[in-house]
C-alpha cells in the first residue's frame, strides 16, 4: 500500500491507555490476538512481548503502518498489519487464515498522534483544515458542516456530543456558511465559542463536545463500535477474551449494554413492562463495573482520565443477532455527502 510521509511522523507517541489492567487480566498471554485499533502499536507490542503467537494489527489510518516500520521488523511474521476497519474484524481475520481468535483488544477513540497533527483537523487547539477523517478518505467534517441541513447538524451535535446548545450552534453554522464555507478548525471553533458562555476555570473548551460529535459522525464511530462488538462475538473462540477501552459515555453505554445482554445480565422487566426474552449467554463478564485509570496513570497521561475498560470471556453458544438501537446507538439519519 502506498503510504505518505510528512511532518506528522515526528509526533509524540500515543500512550496505550489502561494497558496494565488489561495485561494483568489476560496473563499468561498465548495464541492469536487482534488489536483492532493499532495506532502507535502499544497494545500489539505488549501482547507480543507477553507471549502472543501472533497479533493481527488493524487500523484504517494509513499513516500508522509507516510509523511502525521503525520497530515492527523485530517481530517478523508474528505481527501482521492489516489496513481495514475493526467493524469487519471477523472478516479480516478469516481472510488471513486466523480465525477463531484467542483475544481482541479495542481502544475506541482518536489517538494522541491524530489529535496532535493540525493537518488532520481533529483538534480545535491547533488551526488546520476541517477534516477529521481517520481513513483520510470519504466525507470530511467540512463536507458535513457545509452541506448538512440545520436539523441534521443539530441532531449530530446533540446526540453524538450531548451538546445542549446544538440548535443554536447549528443555526449559526447555517447562517455563516451562506457567506463563505467553513473550512478550518479555528473558524468552526470560533463560531461555536460565539454561541456559548465563556467557560469558567476548569471547564472544558466550548468546542469540545461539538468537535467530538463531528468526529464521531465523520468516522461513523458508534456504528463501527457496534459492528466491532458483533464481529468479535463471531471471531472469538470459546474462552477467548474481549477487552474494550472507551472514552466517553456514549461508547461506554454501548459496550456495557452489549456485554450485559450477551452475558444474560440484561434487564428482566417489571410489573409495568413485559419480561424480556432471556438469550443463551454468549459471554461471561470479567468486569462487573468499568475499570478506570489509576491516579498514577492519570498523572502520566491526562488523556486517560475519562477512559473505561470492560472485559468479557467468550462462551461456546453460537453468535447471534444484535439490535444496535437496543445498545444505545443514536438514531441519526445522516445525509451522505458524495
Amino acid at each position: 500500500m502506498a503510504q505518505k510521509a510528512g511532518p506528522a511522523l515526528t509526533a509524540a507517541p500515543h500512550i496505550p491507555v489502561l494497558l496494565a489492567p488489561i495485561m494483568a487480566a489476560i496473563s499468561p498471554v498465548s495464541g492469536v490476538w487482534l488489536d483492532g485499533t493499532f495506532g502507535a502499536g502499544g497494545y500489539s507490542r505488549a501482547l507480543l512481548d507477553a507471549g502472543a503467537a501472533r497479533v493481527l494489527a488493524v487500523d484504517r489510518d494509513p499513516d500508522v503502518f509507516l510509523r511502525a516500520e521503525r520497530w515492527a521488523a523485530q517481530y517478523g511474521e508474528r505481527l501482521l498489519m492489516i489496513a481495514g476497519e475493526f467493524g469487519q474484524l471477523d472478516l479480516l481475520a478469516a481472510q488471513h487464515g486466523q480465525s477463531p481468535l484467542d483475544g481482541i483488544v479495542l481502544d475506541i477513540g482518536v489517538s494522541s498522534m491524530q489529535i496532535d497533527q493540525a493537518e488532520r483537523g481533529f483538534s480545535f487547539v491547533q488551526d488546520g483544515p476541517l477534516d477529521m477523517r481517520m481513513s483520510q478518505s470519504g466525507t470530511s467534517a467540512a463536507d458535513i458542516v457545509n452541506t448538512a441541513s440545520e436539523t441534521t447538524l443539530a441532531d449530530i451535535l446533540y446526540q453524538y456530543g450531548e451538546e445542549r446548545a446544538s440548535r443554536r450552534i447549528a443555526r449559526k453554522i447555517v447562517l455563516t456558511r451562506k457567506n463563505a464555507p467553513i473550512t478550518t478548525t479555528a473558524a468552526l471553533s470560533g463560531l461555536i465559542e460565539s454561541c456559548l458562555p465563556r467557560p469558567k476555570p476548569g471547564q472544558v473548551h466550548p468546542a469540545t463536545r461539538s468537535f467530538q460529535a463531528l468526529r464521531i459522525a465523520v468516522n461513523d464511530e458508534l456504528k463501527q463500535l457496534v459492528d466491532g462488538l458483533v464481529a468479535a462475538e463471531r471471531a472469538l473462540r470459546p474462552g477467548g477474551i474481549l477487552a474494550v477501552v472507551t472514552f466517553h459515555s456514549l461508547e461506554d453505554r454501548i459496550v456495557k449494554r452489549f456485554i450485559q445482554a450477551r452475558s444474560g445480565a440484561g434487564p428482566r422487566g417489571n410489573r409495568f413492562s413485559p419480561e424480556f426474552e432471556v438469550e443463551v449467554p454468549r459471554f461471561e463478564r470479567l468486569t462487573r463495573k468499568a475499570i478506570g485509570p489509576s491516579e498514577e496513570e492519570m498523572n502520566e497521561n491526562p488523556r486517560a482520565r475519562s477512559a473505561k475498560l470492560r472485559m468479557a470471556r467468550r462462551l461456546d453458544a453460537p453468535a447471534g443477532n444484535v439490535d444496535a438501537v437496543d445498545l444505545g446507538l443514536p438514531k441519526i439519519a445522516l445525509m451522505v455527502v458524495s
